[in-house]
């Protein structure tokens, strides 16, 4: 299987890169992260499935392989937890301004809230 790093990774936008070993820039949606993943950290090591999708290249079958290193302890964590919720809140934003134009999401996007939504909770639940 192909490995790379993560180049970005957009939770409010449901995509990022990862720049593969052979130099490739390739698609991660966030519909492919691992159950109980919720984003992704630039410089975290992947392996991953290649599919040709639409426009290039697109991961599939996601695997971590080694997270980049963290300068501090558990207040990182926090941190890191922090600011998964702020991004989640402007994804929530969205999807509530959208309901209230009457524009339910469509599959793919309550999947991919639903999946956030439930790390986020054992997240949390493993905090206290």
């Amino acid at each position: 299987m192909p490995t790379g790093r993560v180049k970005w990774f957009s939770l409010e936008k449901g995509f990022g890169f990862i720049s593969s070993d052979e130099g490739e820039d390739v698609y991660l949606s966030a519909s492919a992260l691992p159950d109980g993943v919720t984003t992704l950290k630039p410089g975290t090591k992947l392996e991953f499935g290649i599919a040709e999708g639409r426009r290039g290249p697109q991961a599939l079958s996601i695997r971590v392989v080694e997270a980049p290193p963290s300068i501090s302890g558990s207040r990182g964590n926090t941190e890191d937890l922090a600011i998964l919720i702020e991004e989640s809140i402007k994804m929530l934003d969205r999807v509530g301004n959208n309901l209230r134009h009457g524009r339910a999401p469509n599959e793919a996007e309550a999947s991919r809230v639903a999946k956030v939504l439930r790390g986020i909770a054992g997240q949390i639940e493993g905090t206290n």
